[in-house]
This record gives C-alpha cells, structure tokens and sequence, in this order.
C-alpha cells in the first residue's frame, strides 16, 4: 500500500483540479479514502459568520446528515469544538478521556453510532482566512485495521485534508464573485482559465468538455459581467481576487 500512496494521491489531486460541484468533491474523497480502505468521510467547514451555514461533504448516510445539520449538532459536537482550536489530527471515540461531555452531546453520540459512525480520526484545519474546517474519518468500531491505517496514512491524510479544503474553497465558496456578481463555477473555471492565457480549445482540453461548451460558458460570464471581452472579464477577475485577498 506504501507503494501505491504516490498514485492514490496523484490521482486525488487530479480529481479536486477537474471538480466542480460538492458531488464531484464527495467523489474524489471518498475514492482517495477507500483505496487506503477508511470508508466513510465527512469535511465540515464552519460558516465565518454565526449566521452563515456550514458546507458539509460526505458519505456519510444522508439521513444522519440531515439531521445533524437540522439539530445545528456543529454548535455542541466536541469534535468540532476541538477542531476550532486547530492543532494536529487525533482520534476519537465516544468516551472522549479528559473531556467533560453534556447529556446532548452524549445523545449526538449514540445516534451517530446507530449511523455506524462509533470512532474516528479527525484533522483540523484552520487557514490563513480564519475558516475553520474538519476532515474526518469514521469507522463503526474503532478495530485494529482502522487503527493501523489511521496511524500509518496519518501525515497523508492531512495533506490531503487541506488540499481538499483549499480546492473546496476556491471553487464552492461565494469568493465566485466578480465584480459584485456571482458566477456559476464552470463559468468562473472558464475564466481563470483564460486569465492563464488559455484558449477555449485548450480550456475545453483541460475541463474535459468541448471547446464550444468552454466558449459558451465564457459568453455567458461575459454577458453577466456586462463586458464584450474575454479581456474585460479577466481584468474584473484580477481586482476582485485583489479585493478578497
């Protein structure tokens, strides 16, 4: 399997850059995680406002996802409390040693278990914005093989935690504004894109989509932006990245 981490990353890595929407990210996660065999993920990112909503990606069972998000669990779940503070990566069971857990919190536990969600290696990210995320793996019992991957793939995993929460970022957040417009993310894709110089052949090649699908996307862009050229709409581009950074 050591021999094999090289291609499962390449390959991981390669999938965020074609990804455009939250199921092609599911996708990329948990492939990258089956091949190290850790089944079930779930990436959590904290809304920066109290009023925001948080993004959560996963294959965890829709149902218990649902309701973790209606009961607002993200507030109480001490996984995600000590992921506010950043640090490094650790495992978790339920009886969480040296942590006080209220009557709540210990009901968020057993339903996750009755999901097969029991333990669980969790990676905290917290970038240079403030965003605050979590990347976790869970298993139904915390069993020697989890254990074994959890340890061994530790530093990799956490690589790939940040990579897939930079990408998240870049491409699902409403940093897709230019100019006080909201672009769809192929559109904003195509645009990037072309600000690297690329024609809508090449971006069609890159994308894996037809050169005329590229070209329409960016006429689309550039007729929200109120602009006549693909040059206009790359210097919009320019000072609102300028703007946010």
């Amino acid at each position: 399997m050591t021999r094999a981490m090289p291609l499962i990353f390449e390959t991981f890595l390669e999938q965020l850059s074609d990804s455009v929407d939250e199921t092609d990210f599911r996708e990329a996660m948990a492939s990258a995680a089956a091949s190290l065999d850790l089944l079930t993920f779930a990436y959590l990112s904290l809304p920066l406002q109290p009023s925001g909503e948080p993004k959560l990606i996963s294959n965890y069972p829709p149902p218990w996802t649902a309701h973790y998000l209606q009961n607002r669990y993200q507030n109480l779940d001490p996984i995600v409390l000590r992921s506010r503070c950043g640090g490094c990566p650790f495992r978790w069971v339920p009886d969480l040693r040296g942590v006080e857990t209220s009557q709540v919190q210990q009901r968020l536990f057993a339903e996750a278990a009755e999901f097969g969600i029991c333990c669980g290696l969790t990676i905290p990210i917290v970038d240079r914005r403030g965003c605050v995320a979590a990347m976790t793996f869970a298993a139904d019992e915390p069993n020697s093989a989890f254990l074994r991957v959890a340890e061994r793939y530790e530093q990799a995993l956490q690589l790939m935690a940040t990579y897939f929460h930079i990408h998240v970022r870049r491409k699902l957040s409403v940093n897709r504004m230019v100019d006080g417009v909201l672009l769809t993310p192929r559109e904003y894709e195509c645009v990037q894109w072309a600000a690297r110089g690329k024609s809508a052949s090449d971006i069609g090649c890159i994308l894996g989509i037809k050169p005329r699908t590229a070209a329409f996307h960016l006429d689309n862009a550039k007729r929200k932006l109120g602009v006549r050229t693909q040059n206009q709409a790359i210097a919009l581009l320019a000072s609102s990245r300028a703007s946010i950074l």
